[in-house]
């Protein structure tokens, strides 16, 4: 109705009147999941994601929401679409909105969009950044209304995240009364899945079933306001969510249908991205049926639809499941592989607590680790997981330290940690790099630590030397003789005014 009254009226309505009106469409047709909808309003302003809108002629208020607009609906499509690098794109937009709102001295707008770059960095994995940012615009939004009701859903999305079950629950419950007040469908809705997933982890931290009635009674309301919102792909979340809670209580029938449910809606949506993560819960469920081979193929399947997206967290999930399935059909060394795989892409975004969650279920589910790599796993988990305020991460936590309690040698340090956690199980990569160790620790010796003549003596160039030694060789680098930096005036460059 509304894009068919944007059709007719628009012949009445001035460029900067109408480039609002289709941004306020925009973004409703994003909260009703009208991917299609959303892209098309927008059409003439902006031809979709990696485009530069185009704003020429436009007040600088009206071109900040064209920007914020795009910003948005770019992290949305890219998250759902799998659009590598389009966190980054939605970050530069949004920046660009915010130039804008503050050369008018919209603080306020300038502190919603500082939410939704927020919210980019969450979906790359990057909590501490998103947490900063969340706090920072929370401070300028002090009117209880629907912005800061959306701030706070992104900063429990974060704390969720990281595994702080009852920051999320204190941010939601202390809030309610402002959540009870707002008559937006989709925020409602999200309120209460919220909600039911803070209840759900608690519910498996602490061992207490009620939780997770509570969580399955959230999810109910959560459901209801999507439908009415009519979000479908949000209400397919949903339903995948109680398919997990389902599965904690055993009830795997009932959870492969409301999976089933999920993954055919986001078919019918196209959200890979979404269909990926409902596929890790299908590979759950294999598992705690014994289906370990199903199990493996399925979070096979949804790491590499993960991996070519872009989406490393999620990735990681995906990984973890296949971890557990791979040990469990007995292949211990393409798990550890498997595993490895999953700290490096957490590692790699940031996503600490999501690494120390890998080196656990490595710790738990191998039991040919060495002693060294088992030292490197539960050094770098407990390092790694020491934010978490989950009583069943800390009970894994303590029973990895019996584990470990016949093999402790001491403590290595935190890159040591990290390189044995990476390093591939088998005995021809470690030997290798032995082997290139103690050639170029000789090489060093007999040229005096001169990183060129060394490199002769090797066969390599100065600038390939100095990279291996920055990069695999550090412990080397004390052997080198100083670096030498020659006064300016003997590089012949032209100045610079």
């Amino acid at each position: 109705m509304k894009l068919a009254s944007l059709k007719l009226d628009r012949s009445h309505l001035t460029p900067n009147a109408e480039a609002l009106h289709r941004c306020e469409i925009a973004l409703e047709l994003k909260d009703q999941a009208d991917y299609l909808g959303a892209l098309e309003i927008m059409r003439p302003l902006w031809r979709g994601v990696g485009q530069r809108p185009d704003t020429e002629g436009l007040h600088p208020g009206v071109a900040a929401e064209v920007f914020l607009c795009s910003g948005i609906l770019t992290g949305w499509i890219g998250s759902r679409d799998q659009i590598k690098e389009a966190q980054e794109i939605a970050k530069n937009l949004i920046t660009e909105s915010i130039n804008y709102f503050e050369s008018e001295c919209d603080t306020k707008r300038v502190a919603e969009a500082r939410t939704e770059i927020a919210h980019c960095y969450w979906r790359d994995g990057e909590l501490h950044e998103a947490r900063i940012m969340l706090l920072e615009a929370l401070e300028r939004l002090t009117t209880q209304g629907l912005t800061r009701a959306r701030a706070l859903l992104k900063l429990a999305d974060v704390e969720q995240s990281a595994a702080r079950y009852y920051e999320a629950l204190r941010l939601l419950t202390d809030n309610s009364s402002l959540f009870n007040k707002v008559t937006h469908l989709a925020t409602k809705g999200s309120y209460h899945n919220e909600l039911a997933m803070t209840f759900e982890q608690i519910a498996e931290s602490e061992k207490r079933d009620e939780y997770f009635q509570r969580a399955l009674t959230e999810y109910k309301a959560a459901e209801h306001n999507f439908t009415l919102a009519r979000n479908h792909i949000f209400r397919a979340s949903v339903k995948n969510n109680v398919g997990v809670v389902l599965l904690k209580l055993g009830r795997f029938k009932e959870a492969h249908k409301h999976v089933a449910d999920a993954r055919r809606i986001s078919l019918r949506c196209k959200d890979r991205t979404r269909s990926a993560q409902f596929d890790i819960t299908q590979a759950e469920i294999l598992i705690g049926e014994g289906k370990f081979q199903q199990a493996e193929a399925v979070a096979y399947k949804a790491a590499l639809s993960l991996e070519k997206g872009g989406q490393r967290c999620l990735e990681a999930d995906a990984l973890i499941t296949q971890g557990i399935a791979l040990a469990r059909m007995g292949n211990p060394e393409r798990a550890h592989c498997v595993f490895q795989r999953a700290i490096k892409a957490a590692h790699e975004v940031g996503a600490l607590n999501k690494a120390g969650e890998v080196a656990l279920t490595l710790i738990e589910e191998l039991n040919n680790l060495s002693s060294k790599t088992l030292q490197a796993a539960y050094q770098q988990a407990r390092d790694w997981l020491a934010g978490t305020q989950s009583q069943w991460v800390l009970r894994r936590l303590s029973e990895a330290a019996g584990k470990l309690a016949t093999s402790l040698r001491g403590e290595m340090s935190s890159d040591e940690a990290i390189t044995v956690l990476l390093t591939k199980p088998g005995d021809l990569q470690t030997k290798l790099s032995e082997y290139e160790h103690e050639l170029i620790k000789q090489a060093l010796e007999q040229s005096n630590g001169i990183i060129t003549h060394a490199a002769d003596l090797l066969g390599t160039t100065y600038q390939g030397l100095s990279y291996i030694l920055e990069t695999r060789h550090r412990d080397l680098l004390k052997a080198r003789t100083p670096i030498r930096r020659r006064p300016r005036s003997q590089f012949n460059l032209p100045s610079h005014k």
